[in-house]
């Protein structure tokens, strides 16, 4: 990714990885990389630390949708006082404005389809400046944050049936 430091870069490819490995990975004084990372920190550029999983085999039993909302632009706070108020919510895992149709794209986490709906009917769609919504239900992840799950290709071949 052009412009991210490159202690940056191998952190999202993998967080486990201590500041001496980092330092070794990139040829750079380890005290430096530590002095780094604790800015970042200190400052926000790195909210946090988590791990990519693959939830079937996590046992995750939760639904997963992801939420167009159309929103009316306030005149002061354009989207963002109605996105960081959507962004609150607990059921919220992601919210990003988009361009296109929608204005933001929301994703939800609920413990079945009764709950995610529940969330849309009566905390969603009542947010002053909520225009409209369209749900997508997760069905299957084939890629989460860059990492494929559970890739049947193995040796560059795709399994062939009769």
């Amino acid at each position: 990714m052009s412009g991210i430091d490159p202690i940056l870069n191998l952190l999202q490819q993998d967080c486990r990885l201590s500041p001496s490995e980092l330092a070794a990975r990139l040829q750079l004084d380890e005290s430096e990389v530590r002095r780094r990372l604790e800015g970042w920190e200190a400052d926000g550029t790195i909210l946090g630390y988590q791990a990519v999983l693959d939830r079937d085999r996590a046992g995750a039993t939760s639904v997963v949708a992801l939420i167009e909302v159309k929103i009316s632009p306030e005149r002061e706070g354009g989207f963002d006082r109605v996105a960081q108020r959507l962004a609150r919510f607990d059921q919220v895992r992601n919210c990003h404005l988009i361009s296109g149709d929608y204005d933001l794209a929301v994703t939800v986490e609920g413990r079945d389809l009764r709950e995610v709906a529940q969330f849309v009917a009566e905390k969603l769609s009542t947010i002053q400046g909520v225009l409209s919504t369209a749900t997508h239900f997760r069905l299957k992840t084939y890629k989460e944050n860059n990492l494929l799950v559970d890739d049947p290709v193995e040796n560059g071949r795709l399994p062939v049936s009769p």
